[in-house]
């Protein structure tokens, strides 16, 4: 069956050359998009009720863009200059660029990883001295802990953030060919609006690992994956789906 719409469960990029403009122009595509998860910040009492005191670490580990918003708004909220000194390990190349956000970043000692959280622990590894800490929501994926503990490091975990499901009860009477998700979450939204959903036609895309199992754990047919060594962006993954389905020349 061929692709005509795809419902993207992430705002809508605010970027003008986004790669799913692309998309939609090149192979005539309707895409929209609409997030199915929010996220709430969690206020500097709750964080100090955790007995985290950003004073006892010389270490950020981040996950996310949320992350990094939510450690800097904490930060300030708790009063805590951010010294220069502190180091900060981040997953992505993407995620380290959105830290100039807040700081100056040849000033500053950023270690990167490739994608997964596991690259990063060669980095980590080398700095097993520090004291890290890693601020991240209340639904903390389940490969960081075994991988931190097993490095052998002091390491603490924060929830600076919220992870909560929207209402899309508006979306209950429209079709989209095409779902993709981006985290576990997503997929619990889906199933939490729509508890008697039946995928049919539809087909899934999912990013990641752990979003692949909680699509399988739903009992969802998985159609489109990424990131894979050819795909490893979503677009891509898309892209080169629509390419075979929709029989483009």
């Amino acid at each position: 069956m061929k692709v005509k719409t795809i419902l993207v469960s992430q705002p809508e990029p605010k970027v003008e050359n986004s790669p799913y403009f692309e998309l939609q122009q090149k192979h005539k595509v309707k895409v929209d998009f609409r997030s199915f998860i929010q996220v709430e910040g969690v206020s500097a009492k709750d964080v100090r009720a955790q007995k985290i005191d950003l004073n006892n670490y010389s270490a950020i580990i981040l996950t996310s863009k949320f992350a990094v918003d939510h450690f800097f708004r904490v930060a300030e909220e708790m009063r805590y200059k951010v010294p220069e000194t502190l180091k900060y390990f981040c997953q992505s190349e993407a995620i380290a660029f959105y830290l100039q956000k807040y700081v100056v970043y040849r000033k500053r000692k950023i270690y990167v990883g490739q994608k997964d959280f596991a690259d990063m622990a060669p980095l980590i590894k080398k700095y097993k001295d520090e004291k890290f800490l890693l601020p991240a929501s209340d639904q903390l994926n389940h490969d960081i802990p075994p991988t931190l503990n097993g490095l052998k490091i002091d390491w603490t975990p924060g929830t600076f953030y919220k992870t909560v499901m929207s209402d899309l009860s508006d979306l209950k009477d429209v079709y989209y060919d095409v779902l993709a998700f981006f985290t576990p979450t997503g997929i619990k939204s889906l199933f939490k609006n729509f508890p008697d959903f039946q995928q049919n036609n539809t087909r899934i895309a999912v990013f990641g690992s752990t979003t692949q199992k909680e699509a399988l754990d739903h009992g969802l047919r998985i159609d489109i994956m990424a990131p894979t060594p050819d795909t490893p962006s979503m677009t891509m993954a898309l892209e080169k789906y629509i390419a075979k389905v929709n029989k483009e020349k």
